[in-house]
Order: C-alpha cells, then structure tokens, then sequence
C-alpha cells in the first residue's frame, strides 16, 4: 500500500459525513506505519473503543469505510476466524458493522463482517504478527494469492457498503 496522509485517509470516507471524517481519530504514527507490508490501513479509535476505521486503495484511490464493533461478551473467548485473512484467534475477531452509504446508510442500513480485532490481517498474513498456535492454517496457497484473497475479501465487503 502507498502511504497515505491524514487529508487523504479524512477525504477517503464513503459512509460517513464530512463532519464525522474531520472528527475522527487518524493514527498519529502514519509515517512509522509498515506500508510495504500492509494491504489496507486499519486501526481502532484511542477514544471510543467501539469504533474501527479502515482505507484501501480501490481503482487507484483510497477508500474509507468507518466501523462499529460489537461490545465484548463471553462469545468472544471462543476460537473464530477472520473473514478477510482467514485467520483464527481466541477471543480476536470482532463483528465490524459498517453504515451503508448514502440514502440506504441514512436509513439505518448497515453490513458487516467478522475481523481481526484490530485489524492486523495484513501482517498476519504475511508473518509478521502471531495470532497463537494455530492460528493460520496450513494452505498450499503462495503468499500473493493470500494477499489476493485478502484484498478481495476486503473489497466485496466495502462493495456491499457503497452498493
């Protein structure tokens, strides 16, 4: 992924207002953020726990969706499987809500996927975090067709959100 800059990521939104992406909280360190290694910037807001925000570049552009998460509950102690990367945690896959955009999002119409709590698919896939023993199952797979996969799981997703 190319780096990004705060204008770029708050321009990038397509499920929330203007205002709602000027408020929001951009990470602080996006010039130390491993670029090289990451398929899309993810990252949970410092000051409302239950808020994610996501960007990918999509037909050379970013896009931007914003995220609620589910509140934490016994469920979440249970081993589950992140629908993007595939891989499975105890107790580190969120629900990730997302309100449609335009008119359907208005209405209250939202989507939402099961995702690494904190939004870690990139390095994950890639071996630069560890989930835990078994955490990635073993997959004839190259590591650019899991990237692949990633990117396309991720981009189904955002399609759903803007559809």
């Amino acid at each position: 992924m190319n780096p990004l800059t705060e204008h770029e990521i708050r321009t990038a939104f397509v499920n929330c207002s203007k205002g709602e992406a000027t408020r929001l909280s951009v990470p602080r360190d996006l010039p130390e953020q491993p670029w090289e290694d990451l398929d899309f910037l993810g990252w949970r807001d410092p000051r409302a726990p239950d808020r994610a925000y996501l960007t990918i570049a999509m037909d050379g552009r970013p896009v931007g969706v914003q995220l609620r998460t589910s509140t934490v509950g016994s469920w979440q102690t249970r081993r589950s499987m992140c629908s993007v990367c595939v891989t499975t945690h105890t107790g580190g896959v969120s629900l990730m809500v997302a309100p449609r955009s335009g008119k359907a999002g208005k209405q209250g119409n939202s989507v939402g996927i099961y995702m690494c709590s904190d939004l870690a698919c990139s390095l994950y896939i890639r071996g630069k975090r560890d989930a835990g023993v078994g955490a990635r199952l073993h997959e004839s797979l190259t590591l650019e067709e899991k990237i692949q996969r990633t990117v396309g799981n991720l981009t189904a997703f955002i399609a759903k959100v803007t559809a």
